[in-house]
């Protein structure tokens, strides 16, 4: 069976006995005792190691890989014209998201008829200036960056690494022999952890599902499924219409390729955490080159978050109908801006969709404390917009790389559903800066 098979078997057999473990717990009050003792001691403390253990790559395996990718670039204008499509490709991807979401959600009307009659409060931060945005992407502390995982600035220091790499002659040479080495090793330590990659998503999703239950879903199934329908119209059809006339190229395919990356995007509701699998993904499925795919896919793990627009502007609608508060045309542009450069600083870890919410609301005039009223089924959006972050983040890579004439085609059209972690696989490219 191939890893994506192998993800695909451990989803399904998690949602099933979490599900089970939920009925038992609820119904059986003999059984409960053991059920939440076997879900918390043993398959909440695999899940929970499982998705530490692959965070500990993140960091060193993005700073590694982007300077040799930016050493391989070498000095000339080909960065620059890199970043501009890749960030205007995001951002557009982003407002057409959100867009779409309000539009939906206005033909669907998700809170209409439901009165609030929560009292919980939800405590907003103040929202950062531009200003304080654009500075603090440069590192003061490139250290410090690393160990809290600050992702914009590990990007901007590795990106100067890299260039100032190209301009050392042979001592830059023999420092960008030991990042690539080191490279091939974090690499290898991707491909150990993959292989136990079905057993941590099988226990991630047991935990979730006993918690979770039915009536969850039940109660909010309108907001739930207006959500999920346009995820999966910008998803799978946004997308693959944005593919097809930028490169000429089968979304079919893409999508095909990526489902390893997309499937544990899913399991683990963290674009951060499946930065590994997707940097492998694009080289070895997609056809991507190094240089291009370091870039593009770390960045789009931190400022792409489509689905999490898209949550946005269904949950603003929702809450606004909620209250019976009407919002103008105007307060609609105001929400498809704040929520495009909010996705901008939204950490890609689980929940933090939530946090920006609360900046959308206020743009307009919502009480925030209305967030409490999605709360419920907000876990399980969280990973379909996390798998839709992700592929979003492999189709404006493999774009951007077919425009720069960086994608291999001939490994891209390859449709066998291979295992890309096997052992003695073909090890990661090395790259030369050119002369």
């Amino acid at each position: 069976m191939s890893l994506s098979s192998k993800i695909f078997l451990g989803m399904a057999a998690g949602v099933v006995l979490g599900t089970l473990f939920n009925i038992i717990g609820t119904n059986q009050w003999f059984a409960a005792d053991l059920v939440a003792w076997l879900v918390n001691s043993a398959f909440d403390v695999v899940g929970q190691i499982f998705i530490a253990s692959l965070k500990l790559l993140v960091v060193p395996l993005v700073f590694v890989s982007l300077v040799c990718g930016a050493a391989a670039m070498g000095v000339n204008a080909r960065m620059g014209q890199m970043a501009i499509k890749t960030l205007s490709l995001y951002l557009l991807t982003t407002a057409i998201a959100v867009s779409s979401a309000l539009l939906i959600a206005n033909l669907i009307d998700p809170g209409v008829g439901i009165e609030m009659t929560s009292t919980a409060t939800y405590e907003a931060g103040p929202a950062p200036s531009v200003k304080e945005v654009l500075i603090n992407i440069f590192p003061t502390n490139p250290i410090r960056a690393m160990a809290e995982g600050n992702m914009l600035q590990i990007i901007v220091f590795a990106l100067l690494m890299g260039v100032a790499i190209t301009r050392s002659g042979d001592t830059g040479n023999r420092l960008l022999d030991f990042f690539e080495s080191t490279n091939a090793v974090i690499m290898t330590m991707v491909t150990f952890l993959m292989h136990l990659a079905p057993w941590g998503v099988f226990c991630l999703l047991t935990k979730l599902f006993s918690e979770l239950g039915i009536a969850a879903i039940a109660d909010l199934a309108k907001y739930f499924f207006t959500v999920a329908l346009v995820l999966l119209l910008h998803g799978l059809g946004v997308y693959s219409v944005l593919f097809k006339v930028l490169t000429r190229l089968s979304p079919w395919v893409l999508l095909k390729n990526i489902r390893p990356a997309v499937l544990f995007a899913f399991s683990t509701s963290s674009s951060s955490a499946t930065v590994p699998v997707t940097l492998n993904v694009a080289e070895k499925r997609l056809g991507l080159d190094n240089s291009v795919a370091s870039f593009t896919v770390p960045l789009g793990a931190t400022i792409n978050m489509d689905g999490t627009a898209i949550m946005q502007g269904v949950a603003t609608v929702f809450i606004a109908q909620a209250f019976q508060v009407d919002i103008s045309l105007g307060g609609y542009l105001a929400v498809i801006l704040t929520a495009t450069l909010a996705s901008i600083g939204t950490a890609g870890v689980p929940g933090v969709g939530l946090v920006t919410l609360s900046l959308v609301l206020q743009q307009v005039g919502l009480p925030v404390e209305g967030i409490a009223l999605i709360i419920g089924v907000d876990r399980l959006l969280d990973m379909m917009r996390t798998a839709v972050n992700v592929t979003g983040d492999c189709m404006v890579s493999t774009v951007v790389a077919r425009s720069e004439g960086l994608l291999d085609e001939a490994l891209f059209q390859d449709m066998t559903d291979r295992d890309e972690f096997q052992e003695g696989a073909d090890e990661p490219p090395v790259h030369r800066r050119s002369e």
